[in-house]
């Protein structure tokens, strides 16, 4: 069923045209290979489809040799598979489909429980234009008969376990259905003969059916470690469906369902906060007792509409919908917030702003008829500033950008949802990184002295699309997180290797327009003396010649494509218990390296791609030592928790913060009647 040496170098030959065509623009499949099992598998035809015909061949390679692919004759259905092309936009997805269905193979088989596939083929589906192939998917069709599917539906009903008592996958390593999975001790699909193959190297643990194994603090689990027999002094008496691996659906017992004399509503009336002030978390409260909501993304990563706004917490967000269920936001400007402390009502200061490119927002999937139908506006970016006071909201700002869009538009809207909560007596909207030392996740602030407007940070590449470096936005280094990013150049055959290195060159500066960071978070920027360090800048190296014009093409020696940011910082201090970091420098680096244009299956005057990148590392100084091992650690290693199974601080186990069974004071109550019963 394997492929032969020259299928195997044609398969590789589709792999590599269907990963860099889409990167050329030029017509592709992807995926370029398919392993198909059911009886219809999808590709998508990327690039220009324009007048492309896609036809079907089956490849016969009993010998091993695959023919080349053609486009000769042209043709969608054989006697047994059928091609359908189904146009959506700049995509075309193509499906290849099984006409006889897996009742044929019931009706050519006896055993419906057969090792062999029902059907075994090579197909071939290319993509011509007048007669000229343009690109190819090679389909390995493996179909074996599934018998669940000659009975009726309720007959096969699967059954769900009740998950409070039983593991929804009693076993985890079963990962392919309607075959048996090497190593799988606990699959039921595999036969008596199978599983005598590979019993000596079953699967352990839980992935390989053992799914609730005796936990170690158990007093009835037995270990097979050299251990003492007194180790542990204290264990947990709990029945073996007490599991851990249930997680929270355990309830404790099996009971059956009381039906309470009361009822619980779960819309309950919003609590009302503003009364007292609110407090760091509290949602903000309207005159009406309602949450004031604005779009936030959820931890699954969906678009909540109504979300409440809490207080004092931050937040930049980003929300995809469809034009078609757009629908305009209630209450932005008739907000009144509740605040007693003020005279009871805080109303937002709204200003409208025009967005100019309306590319970076709305994705279209088709374009608008211009055929006199009504505009209408859509918001594609809402900034909220709130200004605090104690426990009180003194003041709301918002900046609604919006965009003019035909009424019939059709496509995908990407809005933005900012929120920030500044001081009332900050002068300007720019947001401290700490105070005094930098937090973790802020960003660096930083200066440049040369330009006018010299507030500024330090950037790294937030790529989008085909990753192209003309494309990519940038997004700010943040304090004490490590991070790589990069983009791609567009370099061709015949560029000149000196301007190749300045543009690299210009490409990393652009993510330093600085001249200056701060050491602490809340330096000033009007005063240079207070806290600011100077870049250390290193230059890129030095080239030297570059060869004669005219005799290597393709070729570049040293070109700068890494820049590497490295920062040092150091604990300052605490205020209030709480450690203080700040920053001693900052230094960048150039790395060079030598490009030469890859010509994949032909040399052609197109494009190559010179990745370039960019990384940030955070340098803690001085270095912090590990722990010197006590002189117990160094005689007694059989019990160092970190090489063994045994270590002294489980020695009493019940008395840990490990243990969460019970309330730590009844755990305390019971060991010590327990010790006083052992001496006695």
């Amino acid at each position: 069923m394997g492929f032969q040496p020259p299928a195997a170098l044609l398969l590789g030959l589709l792999f590599l045209q269907g990963f860099l065509r889409p990167l050329w623009g030029d017509l592709a499949f992807i995926p370029p290979f398919i392993r198909m099992s059911s009886p219809a598998v999808r590709a998508s035809l990327v690039g220009d489809t324009e007048g492309v015909t896609v036809s079907l061949a089956v490849l016969q390679d009993e010998a091993g040799i695959l023919p080349v692919p053609t486009c000769g004759v042209l043709s969608n259905e054989t006697e047994d598979w059928s091609v359908t092309v189904t146009p959506g936009g700049k995509v075309l997805e193509v499906t290849v489909r099984w006409k006889r269905g897996l009742d044929w193979c019931f009706s050519n088989e006896t055993d419906s429980f057969s090792e062999a596939p029902c059907i075994l083929q090579t197909l071939l589906v290319s993509a011509s234009r007048h007669s000229s192939c343009l690109a190819h998917v090679l389909i390995q069709v493996e179909i074996y008969a599934n018998s669940s599917l000659t009975h009726n539906a309720s007959e096969n009903m699967t059954v769900i376990p009740n998950q409070a008592y039983q593991p929804l996958g009693p076993c985890p390593c079963n990962l392919t259905a309607g075959a048996c999975d090497v190593c799988c001790c606990c699959d039921q699909e595999c036969s008596s003969n199978l599983t005598e193959l590979f019993r000596w190297s079953c699967f352990t643990g839980v992935f390989g059916g053992d799914i609730n194994p005796p936990f170690d603090q158990l007093c009835s689990a037995e270990t097979t470690q050299a251990v003492p027999d007194w180790f542990p002094f204290l264990c947990v008496q709990s029945p073996l469906a007490n599991t851990p691996f249930l997680g929270y659906f355990y309830h404790g017992a099996v009971s059956p369902k009381q039906d309470s004399s009361f009822e619980v509503y779960v819309h309950a009336d919003p609590k009302d906060f503003a009364d007292f002030g609110y407090k760091q978390g509290d949602p903000i409260m309207t005159v009406k007792k309602a949450y004031f909501t604005i779009p936030q993304v959820s931890l699954a990563g969906q678009c909540m509409q109504d979300a409440p706004v809490a207080f004092l917490h931050n937040f930049d967000v980003k929300c995809v919908i469809n034009l078609e269920a757009y629908q305009e936001r209630d209450g932005i400007i008739n907000a009144k917030i509740k605040n007693v402390a003020l005279g009871g009502i805080v109303t937002p200061k709204v200003i409208y702003e025009e967005a100019t490119d309306l590319d970076k927002f709305i994705t279209r999937t088709e374009a608008p008829l211009n055929n006199g139908s009504s505009l209408r506006i859509v918001n594609v970016e809402e900034h909220y500033i709130f200004k605090w006071n104690n426990n009180t909201i003194s003041e709301i700002n918002v900046k609604i950008i919006r965009a003019e869009i035909n009424t019939h538009q059709k496509g995908i809207l990407t809005q933005r949802f900012v929120v920030k909560f500044l001081s009332y007596n900050s002068g300007n909207e720019e947001e401290l990184s700490g105070n005094p030392g930098y937090q973790l996740g802020k960003p660096v602030r930083a200066l440049n002295t040369n330009r006018t407007n010299n507030v500024t940070t330090l950037h790294l590449w937030q790529s989008a699309g085909r990753g192209l470096c003309t494309s990519a936005n940038f997004k700010p280094i943040l304090f004490g997180e490590n991070a790589l990013s990069g983009c791609l150049l567009e370099v061709g055959i015949n560029e000149n290797c000196t301007q190749l290195r300045v543009s690299a060159v210009e490409r990393l500066d652009s993510l330093i327009q600085a001249t200056h960071v701060a050491m602490r978070g809340n330096s000033d920027y009007t005063d240079l003396s207070d806290g600011w360090l100077e870049i250390i800048r290193v230059d890129a190296p030095d080239s030297g010649a570059d060869p004669p014009a005219g005799s290597v093409n393709g070729i570049c020696l040293d070109i700068p494509a890494q820049l590497s940011i490295r920062i040092l910082i150091s604990d300052a201090g605490a205020v209030e218990g709480i450690t203080q970091q700040e920053i001693l420098g900052v230094e960048t680096r150039f790395s060079s390296v030598n490009w030469q244009y890859q010509c994949g299956l032909t040399c052609e005057h197109k494009a190559d791609l010179l990745p370039i990148r960019a990384s940030v590392q955070f340098i803690k100084i001085p270095a912090q030592l590990p722990r010197p091992l006590t002189r117990f650690q160094i005689n007694y290693t059989e019990y160092d928790c970190n090489r063994n199974e045994v270590c002294w601080p489980q020695l009493l186990y019940p008395w840990t913060q490990y243990y969460q069974g019970e309330p730590y004071s009844q755990c305390v109550a019971k060991g010590l009647l327990l010790l006083s019963f052992s001496y006695n």
